[in-house]
């Protein structure tokens, strides 16, 4: 039995949800889904250029799931460049810093103050919005 896959803290939830190739398609195959933990090692290895170390630490995960993690981030990745495909960024097994929420009319991320309620978006003023939990 294989054992369960350890939880990732993510710092800051991603500010998209994918991206789509733009000029040539290769073909309407299925989007490539990226966790949200592996753009967490991403955004934390590549642009924010910490060691695997460090941000292994970062996520609370250890060093060798991290680089498992990253891996297969940096494959899906090149997949999606060189192929042409869309790239789709949720799900995961992941617990966000703070209180994270995500409007579901405009699709916006925020957060809040710690002891405050957040009752709209701060952007499109709308009430329908969801805590975000890993």
């Amino acid at each position: 039995m294989a054992r369960p896959r350890q939880i990732s803290r993510v710092q800051i939830p991603p500010r998209v949800k994918g991206f789509i190739p733009v000029g040539y398609y290769k073909d309407q195959s299925e989007p490539v889904q990226l966790n949200i933990e592996e753009y967490e090692a991403i955004r934390l290895l590549d642009y924010e250029g910490l060691s695997q170390e460090g941000a292994a630490k970062i996520m609370q995960i250890s060093r060798p799931t991290l680089t498992r993690i990253y891996e297969r981030a940096r494959k899906k990745v090149a997949t999606v460049l060189t192929e042409a495909q869309q790239l789709i960024i949720e799900g995961g097994n992941v617990l966000f810093n703070g209180n994270w929420y995500e409007c579901e009319k405009c699709n916006s991320t925020f957060n809040s103050p710690a002891e405050s309620t957040v009752k709209t978006c701060p952007l499109c003023g709308s009430g329908n919005i969801q805590h975000k939990e890993g």
